[in-house]
């Protein structure tokens, strides 16, 4: 996992480490050497610039990465503690790249791929044991080579086979960056306190009998992040993530099942929320279930929809963000079909694909916004490549993609410091910190909703549709995923699966909003973008946690980061729902077995279920 801090915090530390430094040691260099597991690195590495086998290709990149991670989680539902753990880790990756820069052993099928036995243990100790750091990255590094040399013998006879007239090179040059920040020991997680307060807040779900399953689990990692490569590269950043997570379920009357969810971040624990502010959030989940539960079923639409402020940041992190994420095909033999989804805008710069008064700008430099922290910034991505500002739609027209160290498309062949995941086929997957979408033309967000009204009473159409959330991150589960992607291929041919409205309401001329359930998008794309025609002056930050599972499925990905969305409502001229048809199993025959308190709490708790309006506390 990667994590960022504020910059705030990181300025603490290096005043409080550049003190000590005065007081205790004669230079830099010193506190440097001190760090047996930097030192162990760069010694390592050293050595390892020697490797060579006769009549192989000889290494010409190598890099080693060490996540030291301290890991704190707990699990509960309704009032009862499910688990609770801490776990210290210090994970090493070697990465080797034999050949050059403009061929060696990436981009292919089978460029992670390895046959011979495995010697390296997947951790370091977490004692401070120089002899064993080497041990275990001297290893690493020898399984690495060898998976480098088979490779590229792998992609060299592939390509015999095929027609190949052009090729991008495979890896392309950065200036290599010293960044040594100082590690300041942290106060420890009060533990018993968070284990508390996740107990009792789990308990909220109690007084809703209508919610079938629910959850909520709470996780701190503390880390420092350490990259070394062979071009001079030396890191050393803090990584630092908490979250809490909810999630509930329900059953329609006809069997169907409602899910809502909701994520409080930070990148310490003493920045989550307060508990009252965490109670409401949890209550509203609830809320929201019942609600769902409650609704009709959704009819086939067609017309105008507006997407309030937190759901248009949903749906431009995931459908914008993701198809600037464009990453490359790797090379097969010919006839076999290698797993890629192209991006939907990987062949339209140049284009316009959003209104001429709408501009996107991805700035990780970015701190904070308006007194809100944001998640997405970061000083250096995977890559020890430094972001700026990156301006990715300027007046409605596609400019550039987020980039890695890998080209992928002709004349986008440099980094721009957007390696934020692990990828495929030996590199790097791109991602963005925060994605500013601006409009210059604007209405106030209060007339969003009558503009709606009355371009439906234009289209004489009986309602307009809202969406107020989208399943974004999805807490869907795997099969459910499966699911909505066989029916996104069916419906649309989209080349990438969009989440479900969560909160999608029926608008009537006299501003009376009726909540609907069982809806997906139909045919939505990045080509729907243009549609927009009007934003509010109002935006909204969308923190959320990203990973490298399709729709950032909670708990699914192997690896995550963080990242903002900052945008405003906005109305789309016309756009298309459709009813999800699905065969579901009968309601149960027998009621689930009562909890404790639920009858009094079931009473009160009914009167106090209203229609969510999720505009949450984040609106600017």
């Amino acid at each position: 996992m990667s994590r960022r801090q504020n910059a705030a915090s990181r300025r603490e530390r290096w005043i409080l480490a550049l003190v000590t430094a005065f007081w205790l040691l004669p230079t830099g260099a010193l506190a440097q050497d001190a760090d047996p597991v930097l030192r162990a690195m760069k010694d390592e590495l050293a050595r390892s610039r020697q490797l060579r086998i006769v009549s192989l290709d000889a290494p010409y990149f190598i890099e080693y990465r060490v996540e030291d991670v301290n890991v704190f989680s707990v699990d509960a539902m309704l009032g009862a503690l499910v688990s609770s753990q801490q776990m210290v880790l210090r994970v090493p990756t070697v990465k080797v790249r034999v050949g050059d820069y403009l061929f060696d052993n990436t981009n292919h099928l089978y460029s992670d791929a390895y046959t011979g036995s495995r010697y390296d243990p997947d951790h370091l100790p977490l004692e401070n044991d120089y002899r064993a750091f080497r041990q275990v990255l001297w290893l690493a590094t020898d399984r690495a080579y060898k998976t480098a040399e088979e490779a590229i013998a792998r992609k060299r006879s592939s390509l015999k086979n095929m027609n190949v007239t052009e090729q991008l090179p495979d890896f392309s040059k950065a200036a290599p960056v010293q960044a040594v920040e100082p590690i300041v020991r942290r106060n420890p997680v009060d533990e018993a306190l968070w284990k508390d307060r996740t107990v009792k807040l789990s308990a909220i779900f109690d007084g809703y009998p209508q919610v079938l399953s629910s959850g909520i689990e709470l996780q701190t990692s503390l880390a420092s992040d350490y990259i070394v490569n062979s071009e001079g590269t030396t890191l050393r950043v803090s990584e630092d993530l908490a979250y809490m997570r909810v999630r509930a379920y329900g059953l329609a009357p006809d069997g169907t099942t409602v899910r809502d969810a909701a994520v409080f971040q930070a990148f310490e624990p003493n920045e989550l929320p307060v508990e009252a502010e965490l109670r409401r959030g949890v209550t509203e989940v609830a809320g929201n279930i019942v609600a769902l539960a409650q609704a009709p079923t959704g009819e086939a639409y067609d017309g105008p929809v507006l997407f309030e402020a937190r759901a248009a940041a949903q749906l431009f992190g995931q459908l914008l963000g993701d198809n600037l994420k464009i990453t490359r095909k790797p090379i097969a033999d010919p006839g076999r079909t290698a797993p890629h989804v192209q991006s939907e805008l990987e062949n339209r710069v140049g284009s316009r694909i959003l209104p001429e008064w709408m501009d996107v700008v991805d700035d990780p430099t970015q701190a904070d916004w308006r007194g809100h922290t944001l998640l997405g910034h970061y000083e250096y991505d995977m890559e020890g490549v430094a972001p700026k500002p990156l301006a990715l739609v300027e007046k409605g027209v596609l400019k550039t993609f987020l980039l890695t160290r890998t080209p992928v498309v002709k004349g986008f062949d440099v980094s721009n410091g957007r390696a934020r995941m692990p990828g495929n086929f030996g590199d790097r997957a791109p991602g963005f910190g925060n994605m500013f979408v601006r409009a210059s033309e604007t209405v106030p967000a209060a007339d969003m909703k009558k503009k709606l009204i009355e371009l439906c009473r234009q289209r004489n159409k009986p309602y307009g549709m809202l969406v107020r959330k989208i399943d974004y991150p999805s807490a869907a589960s795997v099969d459910e995923f499966r699911r909505l992607a066989t029916a996104a291929a069916q419906s649309g041919g989209n080349t990438r699966v969009v989440s479900e409205p969560l909160l999608l309401y029926r608008v009537y001329p006299d501003g009376r909003e009726e909540l609907v359930r069982s809806m997906r998008f139909r045919g939505l794309s990045t080509r729907s973008f243009k549609d927009i025609i009007a934003a509010s002056d109002e935006n909204y930050v969308f923190d959320f946690i990203d990973s490298n599972a399709p729709l950032a499925l909670m708990g699914a990905g192997t690896f995550v980061t963080t990242a903002s969305v900052i945008a405003p409502s906005v109305l789309f001229d016309e756009l298309e729902f459709e009813p999800i048809h699905e065969d579901v199993p009968k309601p149960p025959i027998v009621p689930a077995p009562p909890l404790s308190g639920s009858q009094r709490a079931e009473s009160g708790g009914r009167k106090g279920v209203t229609l969510p309006n999720g505009r949450g506390s984040e609106a600017y």
